[in-house]
This record gives C-alpha cells, sequence and structure tokens, in this order.
C-alpha cells in the first residue's frame, strides 16, 4: 500500500472567536501531532483557513482537536470544503 495514495487533503474554514487567541500556533501543534501538512492562515474577515494534507485516520483526528480549538477560542462554524488545488505539502506552517 502506498502512503502517497492515502493521502487526503481538507480545507476547512473557522469561524467565531478564532483570531488573537493562539488559533494559528494551536493548529500548527495538533499538526505536527498528527503529522498532518499544509498551513494556517488568519483571513481579513476575521476567519482562520487551514488546509490540511495527510492520512485519512489522522486527518479525522486533527480535525476534531480543532473542531474545539485552544482554550480561549471559541469555535462557531467550523465548514470543510475541497481543496483549492492539488499541492502536496512538506511540512504545515502559519501564513
Amino acid at each position: 500500500m502506498d502512503q502517497k495514495t492515502d493521502l487526503i487533503t481538507r480545507k476547512y474554514i473557522l469561524t467565531g472567536r478564532v483570531q488573537g487567541v493562539g488559533f494559528r500556533w494551536f493548529t500548527k501543534r495538533i499538526a505536527e501531532k498528527y503529522a498532518i501538512n499544509g498551513f494556517v492562515k488568519n483571513e481579513f474577515d476575521g476567519s482562520v483557513l487551514v488546509v490540511a494534507q495527510g492520512l485519512i485516520d489522522n486527518i479525522e483526528s486533527f480535525e476534531e482537536e480543532l473542531s474545539h480549538g485552544p482554550s480561549y477560542a471559541w469555535v462557531k462554524k467550523m465548514s470543510i470544503e475541497p481543496p483549492d488545488n492539488k499541492d502536496v505539502f512538506q511540512h504545515f506552517h502559519i501564513r
């Protein structure tokens, strides 16, 4: 079984109190915990954009923690969308 073919990519848009509460650093920490590659970015509208790529089981665990956020955050909504492109990420970073 080739791990490359088992990789999935998901795009998340999180709204609520998700900026100014350590959300990007929290996301990077859980991405590293689950061997997820991609990025996290604050958007101008106050939301947070996350693109995550990894094995399905790891993505699901990552997604569960992401939906709660760090202690000072309040995630009102987490939308899951198909990724905009087919990039392959080598690491996870904060943009």
